[in-house]
Order: structure tokens, then sequence, then C-alpha cells
């Protein structure tokens, strides 16, 4: 089965400028995700998804194979998945003749992500061929329950509930909620192709840490990274 692992990597990023090759303990961060995609068992072919010929060096250098640039208009800050997923699928097919079994897509911006965690969730993937695709989550930290939006200067509760004081339950009384991470995100061409959007009806969990699920995307989450990594 050809397991092609995609990694995402702008580089036009705002909120962190060049976080996807900003050093993190003298590696530029994209080089933890392509490193564990290497690693990983089940990856048959590591490929990086860049605008940016930095980036693209930086990537090459890891190891991960870099055969196109992504067009501009398609690396956006309001540039979806879908763009850059189908742009890669029509340039292996077409430039290659490659279609792979399943597209593994791993965002540079979760450096904890483990290659054992890529292969565990690539052999459930395999397992249920029934499912159009799996998605890591981890519990949710702050729940639902105790959110609230603002209408016309009052708070009014997100989620409603029979019992009025739900806001008030203590978190063990609630219950479990799960919340996406940037980590795994495990789908086929034919979801993609066929259903019009990565993820289908039939979506696999895959439930990971805290630690694996940190996303950076700001400038605390990578001193966040920094102080994780130093502690290893």
């Amino acid at each position: 089965m050809e397991v092609l692992a995609l990694i995402p990597a702008r580089g036009g990023s705002l909120r962190v400028p060049n976080k996807n090759i900003l050093p993190l303990n003298g590696k530029p961060l994209i080089t933890y995700t392509i490193s564990a995609a290497r690693a990983a068992h089940q990856v048959t072919r590591t490929l990086v998804s860049t605008d940016s010929k930095e980036i693209a060096a930086v990537a090459r250098s890891a190891g991960a194979q870099v055969p196109f640039l992504r067009p501009s208009g398609i690396a956006q800050s309001a540039s979806t998945e879908m763009e850059f997923l189908i742009h890669a699928l029509d340039w292996l097919k077409t430039q290659e003749g490659y279609v792979p079994d399943l597209l593994v897509i791993l965002y540079p911006t979760s450096p904890f992500r483990t290659a054992a965690s890529i292969d565990a969730a690539v052999d459930r993937m395999k397992a249920s061929p029934e499912a159009d695709s799996l998605r890591s989550v981890r519990l949710c930290s702050e729940h639902p329950y105790k959110m609230w939006v603002m209408q016309e200067g009052l708070l009014k509760p997100l989620m409603g509930h029979a019992d009025r004081n739900a806001h008030t339950w203590s978190y063990q009384c609630l219950p479990q909620v799960y919340i996406q991470n940037a980590s795994i995100y495990i789908t086929r061409p034919r979801t993609i192709l066929e259903k019009g959007n990565p993820v289908g009806d039939i979506i696999l969990p895959f439930v990971m840490s805290e630690e694996e699920s940190l996303d950076v995307n700001t400038a605390l989450d990578f001193e966040t990274a920094v102080f994780l990594m130093g502690k290893r």
C-alpha cells in the first residue's frame, strides 16, 4: 500500500513569521515532522507542499521530497486544505502517474508527534477500509458547556442543556468532548475526489496526549515547545 506523508508548509505565516523553519532547539521546526514521517515504517514517501523556496531547501536537506512548488494563489492565509490536496494529487498523477492509497497529512507545527503514533494511526486506517478518514484528537480542556457567547451585551450559554446548572458542573460530571489537533490527519484520494472534501462521512478517532497534540501557532506556543524540548 502506498502511504504518502504530505507536509503542508506555506511561507506566509502571520502570527509567527517563518514559523515553519524557525529554530527549535537548534533545528528548523519542520524538520521534526519530516524526521517523524521518515522514521514511520508505514510511510512509503514523504513530500512537502510549499510555495517557499527557502522552506523547500530546508525540507530537502532534512530528507523530504519537494518535487514542485505550490502556486502562490493556493498558499494564502485563507487558502483551504482542499486546494493544496487536489493540487498535490493532480501534480503527482499527471507528472509521475503516482496515486497513493492513503494520504497522511502532517502539519509541521506539531513537533512532538512521534513515528510510533503515525504508524498506529495508519494501521488503524488500513484495518478499516470502510473509513473515509481518520483525525487525531485530544480531550478538550475547555468544555463547551462552560462556554458563552455575547448577545446584545449579555452572556448566553453556547450549549443549551435541560439543567440550567450544567455550566457549574465539575468536569467529571460532563460528557467527554474531544477537539481536533493538527497532528495526524489521514484521508483517501477517493474521499477527496468523490465526496468533495477530505473528511467524508465515516471518520475514525485517534486520541493523542496533550504533548503530542501541541500545535505551534503563536509565540506562546513556541515558548512552550522550547520549554518541553528542553526538558527532553
